[in-house]
């Protein structure tokens, strides 16, 4: 079965650039098209999509908005990739932390566009660039220290959340640490259930939040 993909963004040669390079993947499959973030959850629950990759600046319901809108009212919903033009844009980060799972920018290459709708419909890997680490590192607090030290992760589990920070896959991981990807899978599901976590891309925000890592 295809990727299936809603694209969502106020410009219409955005989404018409996007469309021509995913639809021309075998693997992947643009299901609609929505101009604002208001039209999300209708269109998300008629169409079920994988994946909606979601422009972050929209007039009506932005897509931080949007994305919450998404998760809080849809059973089962789709992954949320953020499309934006400026990387270490604010937003951005804003999205993750409500819940998106990825970040693509609109000057990306067709491959890095393909590239990025697999990773984020995989799940096992992130899209969280070096400028998007450095702002969630600007908003360590006490109460994410605090947090993480409650969590009371293991020395395994602290290792697979270094390398997790890092983008890593399950299957980069497990060649790190020299273990099967099977255990690595229960050592991320372990972490994301000590820290409360959604998915990685929360789990990892609360790491570089705590300062438990920090931006290379």
């Amino acid at each position: 079965m295809p990727v299936t993909v809603l694209l969502v963004d106020d410009e219409p040669l955005v989404r018409a650039g996007l469309r021509a390079v995913l639809d021309a993947q075998p693997d992947i499959e643009v299901v609609g098209e929505a101009a604002d973030g208001a039209a999300v959850v209708p269109l998300v629950r008629q169409l079920r999509p994988d994946v909606v990759a979601m422009d972050v600046r929209m007039p009506l319901l932005d897509g931080i908005e949007a994305t919450r809108a998404v998760l809080k009212t849809v059973s089962e919903p789709p992954k949320i990739l953020v499309v934006t033009t400026f990387e270490n844009d604010e937003y951005v980060y804003q999205a993750l932390r409500a819940g998106a799972d990825g970040f693509l920018l609109k000057r990306a290459r067709p491959a890095e566009i393909v590239h990025a709708v697999r990773l984020v419909a995989e799940g096992e890997s992130l899209l969280f660039p070096a400028a998007v680490r450095a702002l969630a590192a600007e908003y360590g607090n006490g109460a994410a220290r605090a947090a993480l030290r409650a969590a009371a992760l293991t020395d395994r589990e602290e290792a697979v959340l270094r390398l997790m920070a890092r983008g890593l896959s399950n299957a980069e991981i497990a060649a790190q640490l020299y273990v099967g990807a099977e255990t690595v899978k229960s050592h991320v599901s372990a972490v994301l259930t000590k820290l409360g976590a959604r998915d990685r891309t929360q789990a990892v925000i609360a790491a570089y939040e705590s300062g438990f890592v920090t931006p290379a």
